[in-house]
């Protein structure tokens, strides 16, 4: 998820299932469009076409003449608004877009709850999969009721209840999964060729984003650093994290920083910048291109906090801004990487109000790493160093989850292992060399 410079942005169309909310990279709401609840179903099927045929980012609307379809929709005749919230998601479908998406009133009012910190639902970040045609999770939220339950990303979601999820759109599945605090649901999941049912009882997620301790060493202390989301109040809690650590002197001084963005689905565009510039002096972290080609870049601007060596860890669920901020220090040879491949979503989607009330999020543009490199399914962000968990793993750090960032969890020791070597590479008589891309095996 990630927000352009004003609004609020939603990214690998993560859908935070709470009162219900939205997560992920590239979504930024417009602001300043009066509502009249008078729109025609006729004003309104074209109002969307309208956006759609200014903004979207694919100007050839995937291969088909957009102008012939807006005369195929205006000439129908519409009963009433629910006629036309079908035929705009009827039209919206031909662009074979599943972060492009038409929300009701309600889906809109409810979508419109995000990166506040505070949440109401099960605690899970969803996308559509592709290649089941269902949903899958990109992450659970840190002490969740999901996360509790031992739910893990890249689980696919087979039921919702009773209700098959083949084909369900991501909205129809928030409309399903969310609802009163204290209230149950029951989410069967499908995890390799198992499938295991899950009931959830909805409950308020407070979400904490930065989380830190310290692993103490021969060669030095360690900063652990754990970022959940990119909410709100990520760039304010990790500046004081790392001028926290900074501030150490003598023998509890921090020699190097572990950054874990793993389960990350993503948040603000600006915290991401924001963080990135934390870490780096110089260099270029990010590129927006919409249909007419580049209209936005970020760089560094000498602003970092710290120069220490640094390992970023990263998995199937970092997401979005975790992406741009991992691909970031990686291209910019600040930060080894270490894990598995990122979740792959560098599109943006701007959400806009439309004058019945209802919203549209569309696709108006993708992001691009430093080295010019689009962020998709075929074209994630790849590790320095790849350390792949079994579902057993994966499963053992999420019931212990106070295990996760200790040298019980794979990743991390390897990682913790990475930045020694970096640090140790860094003193005198030592010979610094760049990392080389590898492979571990689990642990």
């Amino acid at each position: 998820m990630v927000f352009a410079k004003r609004g609020l942005v939603l990214g690998a169309t993560a859908f935070v299932l709470t009162t219900v909310a939205v997560t992920g990279a590239g979504l930024h709401l417009s602001q300043g469009q009066i509502l009249s609840l008078s729109t025609s179903p006729k004003e309104l099927v074209d109002e969307v076409w309208q956006i759609i045929n200014r903004y979207y980012v694919d100007g050839t609307f995937n291969q088909q003449d957009w102008r012939s379809l807006r005369t195929e929709y205006l000439e129908r005749s519409y009963t009433s608004q629910d006629d036309a919230y079908e035929a705009v998601r009827e039209m919206l479908k031909t662009l074979d877009d599943p972060y492009t998406r038409f929300m009701d009133p309600k889906e809109f009012q409810d979508m419109q709850i995000d990166t506040s910190g505070s949440l109401t639902g099960v605690g899970i970040q969803i996308a559509k999969d592709e290649e089941s045609d269902r949903l899958i999770v990109i992450s659970p939220i840190d002490d969740s009721p999901a996360f509790n339950a031992g739910i893990l990303a890249k689980d696919i979601i087979m039921k919702i209840d009773d209700v098959d999820t083949l084909g369900m759109d991501v909205n129809d599945a928030v409309q399903l999964i969310r609802g009163e605090r204290g209230t149950e649901v029951i989410l069967t999941i499908r995890r390799g060729e198992r499938e295991i049912e899950f009931p959830l009882r909805r409950d308020r997620i407070e979400i904490h984003p930065v989380r830190t301790r310290v692993e103490s060493t021969p060669a030095g202390n360690i900063a652990y650093i754990r970022l959940t989301q990119f909410n709100a109040n990520a760039t304010q809690d990790m500046r004081k994290a790392l001028r926290d650590f900074e501030a150490i002197r003598g023998e509890g001084a921090v020699v190097g920083y572990v950054l874990d963005l793993r389960s990350n689905p993503g948040g603000l565009l600006n915290a991401s910048i924001d963080i990135a510039r934390m870490w780096l002096n110089r260099g270029r972290i990010v590129s927006t291109h919409d249909r007419r080609g580049e209209v936005e870049r970020q760089e560094a601007n000498n602003t970092a906090i710290t120069n220490k060596p640094l390992v970023v860890m990263i998995d199937g669920g970092s997401a979005s801004a975790s992406e741009i901020v991992s691909a970031a220090l990686q291209e910019n040879r600040r930060a080894t990487l270490v894990g598995t491949d990122s979740f792959g979503k560098g599109l943006v989607q701007s959400v806009r109000p439309l004058s019945d009330g209802s919203g549209l999020a569309v696709t108006i543009a993708e992001y691009r790493t430093p080295n010019g490199n689009s962020i998709t399914k075929d074209k994630k962000i790849k590790p320095d160093i790849v350390v792949e968990l079994s579902d057993e793993q994966r499963e053992e750090l999420q019931l212990n989850n106070d295990r996760i960032g200790t040298v019980e969890d794979p990743q991390f020791a390897r990682s913790l292992a990475v930045v020694l070597e970096q640090v140790t590479a860094r003193r005198p008589g030592s010979v610094s060399r760049p990392p080389q891309a590898q492979t571990s095996p689990s642990q």
